[in-house]
């Protein structure tokens, strides 16, 4: 089969199971094509909530599987790749901050949504990249726990100076791996583009860009800009889709590392499997879980609304 009747048959078997299918924007284009929703995270496992299918098959990574479940308990979520995790989710674990929160008893632990299901039991309040200044801005304590990307969390103790934010060692190695060598020589190869990075690359490259925000944030940004050229710091498969949406712009890679191996690892041909009960895998949360890890998400909404 090609792409095409690749896709065709997707589309037939999502109608014959009842299974919505999510596809975040890191996914590839002929998936994003297939996809009921797209865009970040915690968007997908809203729209997740909110669909009447009682099947979600979601195109990503395991958390934002996981975060379909604590939203959407009586609803069967499948994630297509099995294999595809999270390497900052997975560098905190329960055992961690507990021990880390007895240390400091008087901090509120606030989680980037990039985190296990698990750990989100013992935190205070979830955030994703485009609400957490507005959220830790919001919090009543003055002393926050951020976890575990310490580089989003040093972008927001930079917007939230009232604030006593402590890091610990974390965050997306994909994202921290560009550099300022990296900037000065997409600038110079692209002098006329404006920078746009997200806030998990490093301080140094995030004080050199034009634009900071989400993927959301990034992509609405260059699509509502009058600029023409953009180098895109973030995931790649970003450029490539801003390209598909504003052909009559440019988009270029701030550097080919940002490849997330995770997000690359779902295939058109996963999504098939999995509906057609080749593959995939329904991801399971005790209630316990889904009950306590849903308090920090529902604190999330709360602050962030």
């Amino acid at each position: 089969m090609n792409i095409e009747q690749l896709q065709n048959k997707i589309t037939e078997l999502k109608k014959e199971n009842d299974v919505c299918i999510l596809a975040h924007s890191y996914q590839a284009h002929e998936i994003l094509e297939i996809a009921d929703f797209t865009g970040d995270s915690y968007k997908l496992s809203v729209d997740a909530s909110k669909v009447e299918n009682k099947n979600i098959l979601m195109c990503g990574v395991r958390f934002m599987a996981e975060t379909c479940k604590i939203l959407s308990p009586e609803k069967k979520v499948y994630l297509a790749q099995p294999i595809a995790g999270c390497s900052m989710a997975d560098q905190m674990d329960k055992q961690l901050i507990s021990q880390i929160k007895e240390m400091y008893p008087d901090y509120s632990v606030v989680a980037y949504i990039n985190t296990t299901a698990d750990l989100k039991t013992i935190c205070d309040v979830c955030v994703t990249s485009s609400s957490a200044v507005k959220i830790v801005n919001n919090i009543e304590n003055k002393n926050i726990l951020f976890i575990p990307d310490c580089n989003l969390g040093d972008y927001v103790a930079k917007q939230c100076p009232e604030k006593n934010i402590k890091l610990l060692s974390g965050g997306c190695p994909i994202h921290a791996c560009v550099n300022t060598d990296d900037v000065k020589k997409a600038k110079a190869l692209h002098p006329d583009a404006e920078l746009l990075v997200h806030p998990e690359c490093v301080p140094e490259v995030v004080a050199m860009a034009d634009y900071v925000g989400s993927t959301s944030g990034i992509m609405n940004y260059a699509i509502n800009s009058d600029k023409k050229d953009f180098i895109i710091g973030t995931e790649i498969s970003i450029a490539e889709h801003l390209q598909y949406k504003c052909p009559e712009k440019n988009f270029y890679f701030l550097s080919l590392k940002l490849i997330c191996p995770n997000m690359k690892s779902t295939t058109l041909a996963d999504v098939y499997n999995c509906l057609a009960g080749k593959g995939g895998e329904e991801i399971i949360l005790d209630d316990d879980t889904i009950k306590d890890a849903k308090k920090c998400i529902d604190e999330m909404i709360r602050l962030g609304g």
